[in-house]
Formats: structure tokens, C-alpha cells, sequence
């Protein structure tokens, strides 16, 4: 009677415990470049310090930041990670945590192999202004740079940016300070390069997003990303970075001719109260 009882117990608290401990999947975007392979290693690792356990399967690349909106809102993707404005925060729920240290609001140019001599003239915010500028449609960095003045040329396409920059369909494609030489290597069979002497500067941090629904999940993601704050994890992993490290030593921002520009459009719930979270070039 007694081994009954045990075996009973037993198999009662086996069927209980699976409930708070069971494997949660989630979809996300497959690595495409170094901005995704970023991003998805972030992302492990902070739901690995969450104390949730997730495992991950991939669904195919939607191809534009509009799409990958209307993705998760529909539940086919779980997580997207993007740069913030108060329009998209006003249809997703954001993990206000940057998970570039705002180096995305760090941007510098791909410009045609040829054009250098024309930037090296720019000395104003005013001389910059008169360069036409690309951008996608929908990204919150087209309507910061109109903002500020700046003529830009929208595609809903991102790759086709860097066809329509070859084809003169404007001057310069502005990118976050992390992303052009990944870029070039991927197109490049194109005339591009890396402009040299210029760099915009506004706050603009990329969040993690996830259906306003997916309440539970935001709530690990945040738990694990400030884990990983808290014990020099999320710095380890953000300077350790190869992409991070060849960004910092190309780039040399300390170098540069800055224009601090207004972002308009940043959410008033933007921590620029804990500079910890933030990249500051003035300590290069």
C-alpha cells in the first residue's frame, strides 16, 4: 500500500511541476547580417539569465521593418528589434533597454568610391543639409533627419538602397556607425565605400519589441538584459563584440566632425536618465 501511495504522489508532482517549468519557443528572424547575429545572441542571453527557459526557431526574413511590425503583431514572429519612436511604441511593447548603448543614433555614411573630396568640404550643418540623404520609408530615421532639414530619398526596399546610392539617386546613405562595412562586404560587387570625415549624432536607442499581448516575455527579456547590467555581462558582451570592436576602431568617431541633431520623435519613457545604459563617444 505504501509503494502505491509514494507512486501516486509522486506522479502527481511530476505532473504539476512541468507547469512553471516548461520550454517556451519563440519565433524570430534568422541571422541575415551582423545587426541580426547581434541581436539574437542578445536576445539568448538574456532569456538565458531570465530564469525562464526558451528555446528558438527561425521563420523567414521579411524584408522591411514595416513588415516585421505587422509580423509580430499578428503572431508569427515573438520578438523584432528595431529602433524606437513614439509611434511604433504606441502599437508594440518595448524593452526599454538600448541594446546598442544608442550607438545606433551614431550614424555615418556610404557614399560612392569618388564622392570623398564633396564631404570633405562640408563644415556646417547647413553645408550637410544641401547632400541628399536615403533611407527606408518607414524607419524613424527618415522622419528625424526631415525633421532637422535634411532632403531624403525613401525606398520601401532596403536593399535596393545601396543600388539607388550607385545610381545617383542620392548622395549618401546614412547608416548607424556599426552597420557599413558589414554592408559593403555583402554588396560588393557595387562602386561604395565608407565616408571618412563626418558623423550625425541623436538618440535614437534600438529596443527589443514584442506584441503588446506577450506581457510575460517582456518581463523576462527586461529581467535578463538588466541581470546581465547588473553583473558587467551586457558590457562584456557589447566591447567583446567583433562587430562592436571593428566599429569603435573604424569608425574613429573621437576624429570626426559631429552634428548633434534632435530627435523629435523619442518616446518621453526614453532613459537618457541612466547613463549606464547609454555609449558616450567623449570617453573614447
Amino acid at each position: 500500500m505504501k509503494t502505491v501511495i509514494i507512486t501516486f504522489l509522486l506522479g502527481m508532482t511530476l505532473s504539476l511541476t512541468p507547469l512553471h517549468a516548461q520550454t517556451k519557443t519563440l519565433s524570430i528572424n534568422p541571422v541575415i547580417n551582423d545587426n541580426y547575429a547581434y541581436c539574437i545572441e542578445l536576445l539568448k542571453l538574456a532569456l538565458a539569465n531570465s530564469g525562464s527557459d526558451y528555446r528558438f526557431e527561425t521563420v523567414d526574413a521579411s524584408g522591411s521593418q514595416s513588415r516585421e511590425i505587422q509580423d509580430l503583431l499578428d503572431g508569427r514572429i515573438d520578438v523584432i528589434w528595431i529602433g524606437t519612436s513614439t509611434e511604433i511604441e504606441a502599437q508594440l511593447k518595448p524593452i526599454r533597454v538600448p541594446l546598442y548603448r544608442g550607438l545606433l543614433g551614431h550614424r555615418i555614411f556610404i557614399i560612392r568610391e569618388g564622392d570623398q573630396a564633396r564631404f570633405d568640404r562640408v563644415q556646417t550643418l547647413a553645408d550637410l543639409q544641401k547632400i541628399s540623404i536615403g533611407q527606408g520609408r518607414t524607419w524613424v530615421d527618415t522622419n528625424i533627419l526631415e525633421a532637422n532639414g535634411f532632403t531624403v530619398e525613401k525606398s520601401s526596399k532596403y536593399p535596393g538602397l545601396f543600388h539607388m546610392l550607385d545610381g545617383g539617386r542620392f548622395d549618401a546613405f546614412s547608416r548607424g556607425v556599426h552597420e557599413p562595412w558589414g554592408e559593403l562586404s555583402t554588396n560588393s560587387e557595387l562602386p561604395l565605400t565608407v565616408e571618412k570625415r563626418l558623423a550625425v549624432i541623436y538618440r535614437l536607442p534600438m529596443y527589443f519589441f514584442v506584441s503588446p499581448k506577450s506581457t510575460e516575455l517582456a518581463e523576462d527579456i527586461e529581467r535578463g538584459l538588466y541581470t546581465m547590467i547588473e553583473n558587467g555581462e551586457f558590457d562584456r558582451f557589447f566591447y567583446n563584440n567583433k562587430m562592436i570592436r571593428d566599429t569603435l576602431e573604424q569608425a574613429n568617431l573621437q576624429q570626426r566632425l559631429l552634428f548633434h541633431l534632435d530627435n523629435p520623435y523619442l518616446p518621453a519613457s526614453t532613459p537618457v536618465d541612466q547613463p549606464e545604459l547609454w555609449f558616450d563617444v567623449s570617453a573614447l
